[in-house]
């Protein structure tokens, strides 16, 4: 397809999670049901996969030698060098039967941070609120967690619970990333084909929204218009991030969970990790702030 290339011929049964750190020019994204932190640099490098030994499914920079990782047991403080997990605030930790899933830095440095059902059991998940070490219930009743992304200056929130087909969109307070007033539906996909996963927006307050099930990315104007649609050469496409050393190019992940092997041989690409080749006036993911 036309300006899209596979970034990574890794297959992840669930790719998600995509998150690009410029001061190394590296892209990090999990397959989250098999427990694997992936990184790789955008211009050069070899591909590193690492074992986590529980689900994970988004990391956020926290300096130069942290990470913090969203797992099915909390956030984890991530040493780089040495790869050592630390719990730093549990989250859902008592209950086997969810996970964390789509996650995102607030321009102040709050984290939201999705859980689900790892077997999407309907309405088991939560959207949290975490900044500086103290954690809030923002979202219950949430099946499948998604799209978790924010306006450059911080005054708007978005999300989904994917089950709904609607994109939520709510004012925020810039300084706390904590939602002001109530959310209203941003994009209504029930008649469309897919169904909305991860997102992430631009500098232009355009919303680019990876497809489960619609092999494609779609971006949305800040007033819901649908401005483009890209097609994907797998059918999941689940989260993008913007890469590159001026954030001006998209890496989307994908997923080959749920299909069968006859599906798998239609879907050949499905799992890898691609990288879209057009413009987009993208931005970095901030630094989170645990303490």
């Amino acid at each position: 397809m036309e300006n899209v290339s596979v970034f990574s011929n890794h297959v992840c049964e669930l790719g998600e999670g995509p998150s690009y750190d410029p001061a190394t020019d590296t892209l990090y994204w999990f397959d989250i049901v098999n427990g694997l932190l992936l990184e790789q640099g955008v211009t050069s490098g070899a591909l590193k996969v690492h074992e986590l030994g529980q689900m994970a499914s988004a990391i956020a920079i926290v300096d130069d030698e942290r990470q913090l990782i969203a797992t099915e047991t909390g956030l984890h403080v991530r040493d780089v060098a040495t790869g050592t997990l630390t719990l730093h605030t549990a989250i859902e930790a008592d209950n086997a039967l969810t996970r964390s899933n789509d996650s995102r830095v607030h321009p102040c440095g709050a984290f939201w941070v999705g859980t689900m059902a790892k077997n999407e059991g309907k309405g088991a998940g939560s959207i949290y609120w975490f900044f500086k070490g103290e954690l809030r219930t923002l979202y219950t009743g949430i099946t499948v967690s998604n799209s978790i992304c924010f306006s450059e200056d911080g005054t708007v929130a978005y999300y989904t619970d994917t089950a709904t087909g609607l994109l939520m969109r709510v004012a925020c307070d810039p300084a706390t990333g904590l939602p002001v007033g109530e959310s209203k539906v941003f994009v209504d996909h029930r008649s469309s084909k897919g169904y909305v996963d991860g997102s992430v927006v631009d500098r232009d307050g355009v919303l680019w929204n990876a497809v489960w099930g619609g092999k494609a990315v779609k971006a949305y104007a800040p007033d819901g218009t649908l401005l483009r649609e890209i097609p994907m050469p797998a059918g999941q496409s689940s989260c993008p991030a913007f890469v590159g050393a001026k954030a001006d190019r998209l890496a989307v992940t994908s997923a080959w969970k749920g299909k069968d092997d006859k599906q798998r041989k239609l879907d050949p690409q499905a799992g890898m990790t691609f990288l879209l080749d057009i413009p987009v006036n993208g931005r970095f993911e901030p630094r989170v702030l645990i303490a």
